[in-house]
């Protein structure tokens, strides 16, 4: 799912080509994924834009009048800049927005059409969107620590709370916490408070790193490859790689529809995070530390 940096990525680049010009339709390929019936769509067509803004993972696109398309990528949906009048996908294709200056087309790929476009009339019908998250980029310490011991909470799970935190999502959550040295299922209260500052720090300078990184990525073009799964992270999504600050095997725990991914070493003094159904296969073979599990695989390897 696009997350905090993607987002502020995707408003810079609709900023400068949809900012100003004229919404002139929509071509919807998909039954699903216009959410609201008033205003009716036709409503916001010959409307000019005014702004663009997000809130929480949700892109906002304010037009004359008061009135707003409110766009949520979900996991799967995709943004993509073309020349006016371009055809919407056949399989992935959601819809087409079409502007004065060019189309954008939204895209979502898989099966679970989860993507939605709601159109609201007046500012005060955003709230419904609003989940509460503060904004991290500007919290002060003192509004992170209010939010982060909102709830007693795994810090994976608080990070990842929309009504605690805006646009933080699965993978930049595990790059805040290898960056602080913090464990992803240290229960927040039992943070100390040099803990919350490294926290704080590591979660602002995360965000700050990856939008600076794909501002450069995009250059002067659209951003086209949106994934939470890039180059250069330090733990999401290198399970069984090395760690960039210590050398040890990334870990994961697997749960529901996604993962969490950490250094042994360098966030749990070398423990190792039970992941549930290997915890039940293995059972007593299950090893609590990295070093166990080294050795373990070190002795597999002098057997071969």
């Amino acid at each position: 799912m696009p997350e905090l940096p993607d987002l502020t990525v995707y408003l810079e680049s609709l900023e400068s080509r949809i900012s100003g010009e004229t919404f002139e339709g929509i071509r919807i390929a998909s039954p699903f994924l216009l959410r609201s019936v008033e205003p009716s769509i036709e409503e916001a067509m010959g409307k000019r834009v005014v702004r663009l803004r997000r809130i929480g993972k949700r892109i906002v696109v304010e037009l004359e009048t008061d009135m707003f398309l409110v766009l949520h990528l979900m996991i799967a949906g995709r943004l993509h800049w073309k020349a006016s009048g371009a055809k919407v996908p056949g399989k992935i294709g959601l819809a087409a927005f079409d502007f004065s200056s060019g189309t954008l087309l939204l895209t979502e790929a898989g099966t679970k059409k989860r993507a939605s476009l709601h159109l609201v009339q007046g500012d005060g019908n955003l709230r419904q969107f609003d989940r509460g998250g503060i904004e991290v980029l500007d919290a002060t310490l003192e509004q992170f620590q209010a939010a982060l011991l909102r709830e007693n909470h795994t810090l994976k799970r608080a990070l990842t709370d929309p009504r605690l935190f805006s646009a933080i999502g699965n993978a930049y959550s595990d790059e805040i916490l290898h960056r602080a040295g913090l464990s992803p299922l240290k229960l927040t209260r039992r943070l100390s408070d040099e803990e919350i500052v490294r926290l704080l720090e590591a979660t602002q300078e995360t965000m700050k790193v990856w939008i600076n990184h794909l501002r450069k990525e995009r250059g002067d073009g659209f951003p086209e490859e949106v994934t939470a799964f890039r180059e250069g992270m330090a733990v999401h999504g290198r399970f069984g790689k090395p760690c960039p600050v210590c050398g040890a095997a990334v870990q994961r725990i697997v749960y529901a529809e996604n993962e969490c991914n950490y250094c042994a070493r360098c966030q749990t003094g070398g423990k190792l995070l039970s992941d549930r159904s290997l915890a039940r296969l293995l059972r007593e073979d299950w090893p609590s530390t990295i070093d166990e599990l080294e050795g373990g695989a070190a002795k597999t390897r002098a057997l071969e």
